[in-house]
């Protein structure tokens, strides 16, 4: 049995991490989920560089709608940060989190914005 949340998920992005690296050709896309905010990075493990970055609390952010709503704006705002860095392709790092609700909307945001994974 697990502690707590952090606990678990702190285990469970270990085990995540160890399969999941972003390279110069294809970086990672991480996910951090607050409970006001959500934030996406776009991340070369190679370099240790930030290529992209967006969240919902950013000043170009428009904030409208309920939280998954505007999780799918931050994914399509990171995917289009990304093109223009030069990233078509990368990996999608859900950070321990389940694949529901708000990170799955930033996933098909980003997907909608162009980016394959």
């Amino acid at each position: 049995m697990a502690g707590s949340k952090l606990s678990r998920r702190a285990r469970i992005k270990k085990g995540i991490r160890k399969h999941l690296t972003g390279t110069t050709a294809r970086p990672r896309l991480t996910v951090f989920r607050s409970n006001k905010a959500i934030y996406a990075q776009v991340i070369d493990d190679t370099t240790g560089k930030t290529l992209a970055s967006a969240s919902s609390i950013s000043k170009e952010f428009a904030a409208t709608g309920n939280k998954v709503d505007q999780s799918k704006a931050v994914g399509t705002m990171v995917a289009e940060k990304a093109k223009a860095a030069g990233v078509e392709k990368v990996v999608f790092d859900r950070n321990g989190y389940l694949y529901h609700g708000r990170i799955k909307s930033l996933a098909e945001g980003a997907r909608e914005g162009g980016l394959d994974f």
